[in-house]
């Protein structure tokens, strides 16, 4: 087993430039995390580039036998705890990663559920990841990011997923008030989140729906506030003016499950 001992390796170096976009972008790949995230990439039969194990997790036994035998399988890499902590973003590392092949994902809407989520220039990477595992956990399978949207794939929001990235389709729409219209006349309502109406999200039906969440320091945009069909807002007796938007989404979307129940 050969072992990759120095942090200027052409192949280490590789690695570490995806953790920035326009890397990723150039490349099309992507970097995924932990023991959790690898297995789930193979599970889910991910399009692995390569697997880098650090030598220290074979040898404490860290990484299972069943994970290391599967792994083994793929084009994999060993290296010293000083170079793996030079690639690694996580503060404890679990000793293993895997640079994944961007999916050449279906950028076709598609019009089969009740449904669809629009974000609006979400910013924080947490805020992104959890709502990528929000509509993962509630069944749905697309979600559409408008260009002002965080990437996807920064690991940080890779991390929030916690795997709902190989479930979720995430479609990039360059100019998000034509991709409004357009499922607009697949007839579907546009409802925009907003603090400027007394509508409540428990006063709409969620059949047929486009369910947009803004940025979290200004909102859903004016432009599409206009387009909007609807607008709704959470109730808050309490003190705060505002909740955090990925718990926003989250009550939002739950509140689609409490009606299909």
């Amino acid at each position: 087993m050969q072992i990759i001992t120095s942090k200027e390796n052409e192949m280490i170096k590789n690695i570490k430039k995806l953790k920035e976009k326009k890397y990723r972008d150039q490349e099309h790949k992507f970097l995924v995390e932990g023991i959790k995230m690898v297995k789930e990439a193979l599970e889910e039969k991910e399009q692995i580039d390569k697997i880098v194990v650090c030598e220290d997790c074979i040898n404490d036994n860290t990484i299972d036998q069943e994970l290391l035998y599967e792994i083994a399988k793929q084009d994999c890499i060993y290296v010293t705890e000083k170079v793996f902590q030079s690639i690694t973003e996580v503060t404890n590392p679990q000793g293993i990663l895997a640079v994944l092949k961007k999916e050449n994902g279906e950028e076709q809407i598609s019009y089969n559920e009740d449904i669809i989520v629009v974000l609006d220039g979400i910013q924080d990477p947490g805020n992104l990841g959890t709502i990528l595992r929000t509509i993962d956990s509630i069944g749905l399978t697309q979600v559409i990011l408008s260009e002002k949207t965080a990437d996807p794939y920064n690991p940080k929001v890779v991390r929030s997923t916690m795997g709902a990235i190989y479930r979720v389709n995430m479609i990039r729409s360059q100019n998000i008030i034509e991709t409004l219209k357009n499922i607009k006349k697949h007839q579907y309502e546009i409802v925009a989140t907003s603090l400027q109406t007394e509508k409540s999200i428990y006063d709409i039906n969620y059949e047929k729906k486009v369910i947009v969440v803004g940025n979290e320091a200004n909102g859903v945009s004016k432009e599409i506030l206009e387009l909007a069909n609807q607008k709704v807002k959470i109730p808050m007796p309490g003190k705060a003016e505002s909740l955090n938007v990925a718990v926003a989404t989250g009550i939002i979307l739950y509140e689609y499950v409490r009606t299909k129940l």
